[in-house]
């Protein structure tokens, strides 16, 4: 089982690119907003509620995949509601059930993460388009980040394409499973 597990902060393209990325590979994408928006219908962005069910929905889904060696694709956006233990204890569930998991950090710079924050197409999601909320949670959002696993692939969104980007993700996971399988 591979979990390719793409992370980065808030419109990043990690929605576009783990399409692409899945396309590309024929795996299913398991995307940040399909728990967060079924647990955010119910309880409120980041209740003890909220954040129990999340996490839980996560596990659970990627236990299953790990155990029943499926593949996929995960989008994730750390920030400070997430345990910061979040990554390792997905990287030992799945090493238990024989997997792999292989991060891919998305980037970019405050500027070009502001402009594509509040393009119309965030809304379609329900994603956050609020400069004002944005610029409160940066700080702690980049700490966050800072907190997750070393990625085998680290890949400025604001410098590449989505598709080049999926591209070279399809690159690395593909070489990394030569060398596993070696």
């Amino acid at each position: 089982m591979r979990l390719i597990f793409i992370y980065g902060p808030l419109a990043s393209g990690k929605l576009t690119i783990g399409r692409l990325v899945a396309e590309r590979m024929g795996l299913p994408l398991f995307h940040n907003h399909l728990i967060v928006d079924a647990v955010g219908a119910v309880f409120p962005f980041g209740s003890p509620e909220f954040v129990r069910l999340r996490q839980r929905f996560w596990l659970e889904t990627i236990s299953a995949a790990a155990i029943s060696g499926r593949s996929l694709i995960f989008t994730f956006a750390p920030e400070p509601s997430v345990p910061l233990d979040f990554a390792s204890r997905v990287s030992s569930m799945v090493a238990d059930a024989g997997g792999q998991v292989t991060y891919i950090a998305l980037e970019l710079d405050e500027t070009e993460q502001e402009r594509r924050l509040v393009n119309p197409s965030r809304e379609r999601f329900g994603k956050l388009r609020s400069l004002d909320v944005l610029r409160e949670l940066r700080p702690s959002m980049v700490a966050c980040m800072k907190s997750m696993p070393e990625p085998a692939l680290r890949i400025d969104t604001a410098a590449l394409p989505p598709t080049e980007a999926a591209d070279a993700i399809v690159r690395i996971v593909t070489a990394s499973s030569r060398t596993s399988a070696s």
